[in-house]
């Protein structure tokens, strides 16, 4: 394969428009957020978690009495803007959509602590560790 082929290949995007790096940087976003939550003391119920057309939930967890619909967004340093941006008041009603129909088609009762959105910040900087900021009711 030439190096025309090869880099085709990498930047290739599936059907939401994302590259396999991006893919990839989202997953390991993802990990190190579930990784921190259960850290903290919360139950990972689900991840990626989809409905339909409705979209996906990154990350469902319990923490205590209150199920958690967590938002993951991970950036390289110096690359668009600021994960903790990302919760916008439309993506806040979409993430409340998801919620419901997580405990409609889980068979889970409202539970007595209610819904909460989080988000998890990562970036990723050019050394060192990766900084991670996780904000509680968001939305």
């Amino acid at each position: 394969m030439g190096a025309a082929e090869a880099t085709d290949a990498v930047e290739a995007t599936d059907s939401s428009g994302k590259t396999g790096a991006t893919r990839a940087l989202g997953r390991y976003g993802e990990e190190l957020a579930t990784r921190r939550l259960t850290a903290t003391g919360m139950h990972v119920l689900a991840r990626n978690w989809r409905c339909g057309r409705a979209g996906e939930i990154d990350i469902v967890a319990r923490d205590g009495d209150t199920l958690v619909i967590c938002e993951v967004k991970t950036r390289r340093h110096g690359s668009y803007e600021h994960p903790m941006a990302a919760v916008t008041p439309r993506k806040a009603e979409r993430l409340r959509r998801l919620a419901d129909c997580w405990l409609d088609r889980s068979g889970t009762p409202a539970p007595a602590g209610g819904v909460r959105i989080d988000l998890v910040g990562i970036v990723l900087p050019r050394r060192g560790a990766p900084v991670l900021t996780h904000a509680r009711g968001v939305a």
